[in-house]
């Protein structure tokens, strides 16, 4: 068997192991199936079903620990199916992990930087923000210009750079993120919305570090509310 072949194959697992997760197959908690069975279930071979676990053992979603298996550790929002095919999933988390740590730097650096006019435009993100929530639509846009306003505050080129490189991924991974806010509640909108003011409001009080864990708190956050906390 050819390495795409395994690789698609091990794909396949992944979908299917995380489907039956999000169905309720296996609930939090649950021993998941050993791999010889895993390997009868999908009639293929165990380095390929380990190849799967190990994805996601790497998302998070399950556990393994000496003497007692693997177990689910985590339930995805049900909701992620709607917007988003699950073998994107793990590019989805991995875009957020290296947001968490890229953009709470650039946060930090804003909060030191940003003159008046950085400060106006990041205001006026959070205020299209706003109108978005207001009108109930989804905003993956305008949430990046909220994102790169901060960015370009830093007034470090790079994190411009970087933000601009992966647009495509963070604002597919925002498309999905308040795709799934939308279906929720009002409440979560809001939350959401408050948590963007913090970062703007720390960043008017040049406040460093309070913006750094302002970025890194909302960023995680949208993962928890994504993949489960």
């Amino acid at each position: 068997m050819n390495e795409r072949k395994t690789s698609g194959l091990a794909d396949r697992i992944y979908s299917d192991i995380l489907n039956s997760i999000i169905e309720g197959e296996f609930k939090e908690g649950d021993r998941l199936l050993t791999e010889h069975a895993l390997a009868e279930r999908f009639s293929t071979s165990r380095p390929t079903v380990r190849e799967a676990l190990a994805r996601l053992r790497a998302d998070g979603i399950i556990v393994t620990r000496r003497g007692s298996g693997t177990t689910v550790g985590r339930r995805p929002d049900p909701d992620v199916r709607r917007f988003a095919p699950l073998e994107t999933l793990s590019d989805i988390r991995r875009c957020y992990e290296f947001r968490v740590v890229t953009e709470a730097g650039a946060a930090a650096l804003a909060a030191r930087h940003a003159d008046d006019s950085d400060i106006a435009a990041i205001q006026a993100a959070w205020d299209e923000l706003e109108r978005v929530v207001e009108t109930q639509g989804i905003g993956a846009k305008d949430d990046f210009a909220f994102h790169i306003a901060i960015a370009r505050a830093s007034k470090n080129q790079f994190f411009i750079t970087v933000m601009t490189f992966i647009e495509e991924q963070v604002v597919f991974s925002m498309n999905l993120s308040r795709n799934l806010s939308l279906v929720k509640t009002l409440e979560r909108q809001r939350l959401v919305q408050a948590e963007h003011l913090e970062v703007l409001e720390a960043i008017r009080a040049h406040d460093s570090e309070r913006a750094g864990r302002a970025m890194k708190a909302h960023l995680e956050n949208a993962l928890d509310r994504m993949f489960g906390s």
